[in-house]
């Protein structure tokens, strides 16, 4: 099987152009089952609240065209999303012009395949920071050409600390396909089951976006007063697939006045999400 050469860290590209609107905040809310009205009010000064998740809305065509520069073709489907990290400089508004750009930052050899950790900066018209995001793609089985390079990426929080609180979250059947329309982020592997099966997964899985919103929606719910804007930025690992229709159990661990530490299990127990926060 092809490997990943080390030598693209430092590939870039960019910027790529994104206009915000309503409907797709909307939309984006609407996929991860929000009902807080200020996600669709469209007489806010500002246009409806975005999720704190939705900055990976705009930042896949983004994606797209550096895994094109930089992965063969071929490695693209065994590619599950492992590792993010945003911080939101200032929330995405209806209404913005905003242009991302992506750059390879680190690859590193795991057990069970390679990492690729990408950053992408996104600013707005006026060239102001938005939101800066540090995506680890780790590729199943697919060896690494070279030496691992970039920035280690290790635990972020003592998930030992207990639990305060737990929600459980349904997935269906075709959260995956509604995610992937309203998102307007398409990858096969979560709503075709023959790219998923040939791929080795066991069968459909929830984008690892996806899982991480519903997440952090509980999060903000429980413990930002359902304030969108008051999450300053998010981070966790994803340690297992979510299939479909299956059930999400959020949990609440650490808080402070700087920031909430939470992760996920399936309904049998097995962490999902690990290392979340919520900073604020």
């Amino acid at each position: 099987m092809t490997a990943i050469d080390a030598g693209i860290v430092g590939l870039t590209i960019g910027p790529r152009v994104s206009t915000i609107d309503a409907r797709w905040l909307m939309a984006y809310a609407a996929a991860v089952g929000e009902t807080d009205p200020r996600y669709y009010d469209t007489t806010a000064r500002g246009g409806p609240a975005a999720h704190p998740l939705f900055p990976v809305c705009y930042e896949w065509p983004a994606a797209l065209a550096l895994r094109a520069k930089a992965i063969d073709d071929a490695l693209a489907p065994l590619g599950v999303h492992a590792l993010h990290r945003l911080v939101v400089h200032r929330p995405p508004r209806a209404g913005d012009e905003l242009r991302t750009s992506g750059q390879v930052t680190g690859v590193e050899r795991r057990p069970s395949g390679t990492l690729v950790v990408i950053r992408y900066t996104t600013v707005d018209g006026t060239g102001a920071p938005v939101s800066t995001t540090d995506y680890g793609s780790l590729y199943r089985g697919v060896e690494l050409r070279g030496d691992s390079r970039g920035p280690a990426w290790g635990r972020t929080e003592d998930a030992a600390t207990a639990v305060r609180w737990a929600e459980e979250v349904p997935i269906t059947a075709q959260a995956a396909h509604v995610y992937t329309e309203c998102a307007r982020i398409e990858n096969p592997i979560h709503t075709d089951i023959a790219v998923a099966r040939a791929a080795g997964l066991p069968g459909l899985i929830l984008h690892g976006t996806a899982t991480f919103a519903l997440a952090v929606s509980r999060v903000v719910a429980r413990e930002l007063g359902g304030d969108p804007t008051a999450a300053r930025g998010v981070s966790g690992r994803f340690s297992g697939m979510v299939t479909m229709p299956s059930t999400l159990v959020v949990r609440g661990r650490d808080a402070n006045d700087a920031r909430v530490v939470f992760d996920a299990v399936d309904s049998a127990g097995r962490a999902v999400l690990a290392d979340g926060v919520v900073a604020r």
